[in-house]
């Protein structure tokens, strides 16, 4: 292998280490944010399990409980928790 080959293997395995954790760190605080704001909004939930991303600030959370809501920055700039 050449040392322009060998550097690029390198760098694309580094590059595949490095991102893969931090995608998944970013995932799980995510994950507990989404599930704080729906607990600190009073409604049932149990723990968040998976988001999509909708927009900035804008998600839609499933709940461990089966639920789903749609979490937003309303135009008043408030944390919303809508059931869907």
């Amino acid at each position: 292998m050449t040392t322009p080959a060998r550097a690029s293997a390198l760098i694309f395995a580094l590059t595949v280490f490095f991102a893969g954790p931090s995608s998944a760190a970013d995932d799980t605080a995510l994950l507990k944010d989404l599930t704080s704001v729906i607990m600190l909004l009073g409604l049932p939930c149990g723990q968040v399990i998976s988001a999509k991303r909708q927009a900035d600030n804008d998600h839609i959370a499933s709940c461990k409980d089966g639920s789903r809501y749609r979490v937003f920055v309303n135009t008043a700039g408030r944390v919303v928790a809508q059931k869907q």
